[in-house]
């Protein structure tokens, strides 16, 4: 199962239900640098990633401009942002992204290459 965090505010008023979900329920989280760190209640976000590892099988974390950090089998794969020259709107960002992830995924494709379809970077 695959699960978005999708709201700072949803995590803060449901902690124990998502912590829950995440800890055996969740096979893929997606959650973006505030949401994470939310649901582990630091500021810190390598205490929030290390806080998730080992709950789920992949833990697809984005950061913003700092770029995504993918979770998974004990490693860690850092991917640079793709480059934009201006933000309108990022309504709906999160669901863009974990669609294209999920594509590259049930696809066989390495995770790295997972990051570039969920934000539509594809190497040329």
């Amino acid at each position: 199962m695959a699960l978005s965090l999708s709201d700072p505010f949803c995590v803060e008023r449901h902690r124990d239900a998502f912590r829950d979900l995440v800890d055996g329920h969740v096979d893929i989280l997606f959650a973006n640098e505030t949401e994470i760190c939310s649901l582990y209640e630091t500021a810190d976000f390598a205490t929030a990633a290390a806080a998730v590892r080992g709950h789920v099988a992949i833990a697809a974390l984005t950061r913003s401009a700092a770029g995504s950090v993918i979770l998974a089998d004990g490693a860690e794969h850092r991917i640079a942002a793709a480059p934009i020259a201006r933000v309108v709107d990022t309504t709906g960002a999160g669901d863009l992204y974990a669609s294209g992830f999920l594509y590259g995924l049930t696809r066989d494709r390495p995770l790295p290459t997972c990051v570039r379809l969920a934000v539509c970077a594809l190497p040329k």
